[in-house]
């Protein structure tokens, strides 16, 4: 599913009206049949109280409508204007007409203390203060509402999105609805899909309100949810090479949890042959751990590094492999960081460039602009901020756009980690991923998620979809481990050794997994 940018939302009203003679007056009614729908299936109307809190734009004419639709189905309903009624404009004015005429209580909101006594009496509000178009922070007695509903024990409807929430950048600004379930409109608002947004929204729904599939299918919309893709058959008539060979470059004397995760973890997820270079002095050790890994002893730095020297041999054995990955744990000693910068543009296969790898190429970005083969780089928050040289705080502030003129500068594909995270392209693509959870935020997660990659990629999907597909399983396994063990306990190891059992829950139920159990927008 595609997900909107403020600014694409407004084009698709736009050329709903003008291509399609779909009148705003129709668009806001549908809108608001869609909210009722939903509070109608999850909490029912009648015989209950509501309060309606109206903003003074087309979000609030929405809830006007909402608040109609209460009232015609027996709903006991009372409508609060947090605006001049004269900021009405177009449908929301003929609403705010039809529902003066009706006898339902409207009152303008001058403070904070005549709203108190219907919020503590009411059974569920409707949050319908503001859209998606919210660009300062929240304040006056907007905030004071705002406060007041979060502190409220009511069952919360959003109307669009949460009231408070960036539609863009999924910021809190200043103050947000805590809703228990959203109904946005025509396509998901980026906003409702990454954080910290997404958490207020609760059950996200998504209606079309008419709008046709050309719409919300256009190619002109760049953003999407990571949405499961099939993987190919294993056929019985297959060898080790059959499923991918990977080299991983990864590991030093201070860091043995690295290259084990990673050259470990493209076994589990179904690759073939996993060949590992990675200083001499600790492969013993390793291979006491992943004796199904090949290893590639290393010379080594002083520090117990890979060594500059090595340098010749690894490119060569590059040219024996279908993928290479280069980075975890690598250490940031001085001569195995030049090292990384003189492998990255020699080697012409898929590269992957992890952990300390991204900290090398950092300081010399041309090297990854310059190379013909394609380039996978997985920085957490702090590497993108060596990347861009942007501070960490302005990143969050706007991730898809930074994340977007990154992969173009780059030209390499780009998974900006954490809570849904991002998978950029050079083509302005980005795909969100919804697995995945809280548990995984620990030592050697990322290393787990470079070996998955490299299988899918391995098992016979495109490099642009096992990108994805390694995002989206790597979280997946995550989820099963947490299943059984939790969040709060979950390491690497689990993430790893759970891989297989999530390879074969994916495979055997892959319409279930596509549809319900990862369907985190639920079409009405």
């Amino acid at each position: 599913m595609k997900v909107a940018k403020v600014g694409e939302m407004k084009d698709l009203d736009r050329r709903a009206t003008e291509e399609f003679g779909i009148s705003e007056d129709l668009l806001m009614e549908n809108a608001g049949q869609a909210v009722y729908f939903v509070m109608l299936q999850e909490f029912g109307i009648k015989n209950n109280k509501f309060v309606v809190l109206c903003g003074g734009g087309n979000n609030g004419g929405d809830g006007l409508v909402v608040a109609r639709k209460i009232h015609s189905n027996g709903g006991e309903v009372k409508v609060f204007l947090l605006d001049d009624e004269a900021k009405f404009k177009g449908a929301a004015k003929k609403n705010f007409e039809i529902v003066s005429r009706m006898p339902i209580e409207m009152s303008k909101v001058s403070s904070i203390d005549s709203v108190i006594p219907e919020l503590l009496d009411c059974d569920a509000v409707v949050d319908a203060i503001f859209g998606t178009g919210l660009v300062r922070k929240v304040s006056g007695i907007y905030k004071d509402v705002i406060q007041l509903i979060n502190e409220s024990q009511s069952t919360v409807f959003s109307v669009d999105i949460p009231s408070g929430i960036n539609g863009d950048t999924g910021e809190v600004m200043g103050v947000a609805v805590e809703a228990d379930y959203t109904v946005t409109f025509g396509l998901p608002k980026v906003g409702t899909m990454i954080y910290p947004g997404y958490e207020h929204c609760g059950k996200l729904y998504v209606s079309y309100i008419s709008f046709p599939p050309a719409l919300y299918n256009s190619h002109a919309i760049k953003v999407a949810i990571n949405n499961p893709v099939e993987l190919p058959e294993r056929a019985k008539d297959t060898h080790k090479g059959s499923y991918g060979k990977a080299l991983f470059i990864a590991g030093s004397s201070s860091y043995l949890g690295a290259p084990y995760f990673s050259a470990s973890s493209f076994l589990k997820a179904g690759g073939g042959l996993s060949y590992l270079a990675t200083p001499k002095s600790i492969s013993p050790f390793l291979a006491s751990k992943g004796s199904e890994v090949v290893f590639v002893p290393q010379k080594e730095t002083s520090s117990g590094s890979i060594a500059l020297e090595n340098k010749d041999e690894l490119l060569e054995f590059s040219q024996t492999v279908d993928m290479v990955v280069l980075g975890p744990g690598l250490s940031l000693a001085r001569e195995t960081q030049e090292l990384v910068r003189k492998l990255v543009p020699k080697i012409d296969k898929p590269l992957l460039i992890d952990g300390d790898g991204i900290t090398a190429i950092a300081e010399d970005l041309g090297k990854i602009k310059n190379r013909e083969a394609p380039t996978i780089l997985t920085p957490h928050l702090g590497e993108m901020s060596r990347i861009t040289k942007m501070e960490i705080s302005e990143i969050n502030k706007n991730k898809i756009d930074v994340l977007q003129r990154t992969t173009r500068e780059l030209n390499a594909i780009i998974i900006l980690k954490g809570a849904h995270s991002l998978i950029g392209y050079p083509d302005g693509t980005v795909f969100i991923n919804v697995s995945g959870n809280s548990g995984m935020a620990t030592a050697g997660s990322g290393d787990v998620l470079t070996g998955t990659i490299a299988a899918m990629y391995g098992l016979g999907l495109a490099l642009e979809d096992a990108v994805r597909m390694g995002v989206f399983i790597h979280g997946f396994s995550g989820d099963v481990a947490a299943v059984d063990k939790g969040e709060d306990g979950i390491t690497a190891q689990d993430i790893l050794d759970y891989l297989p059992e999530t390879m074969k829950l994916y495979r055997d139920n892959f319409a279930e997994i596509s549809e319900n159990l990862y369907e985190s927008i639920f079409v009405i």
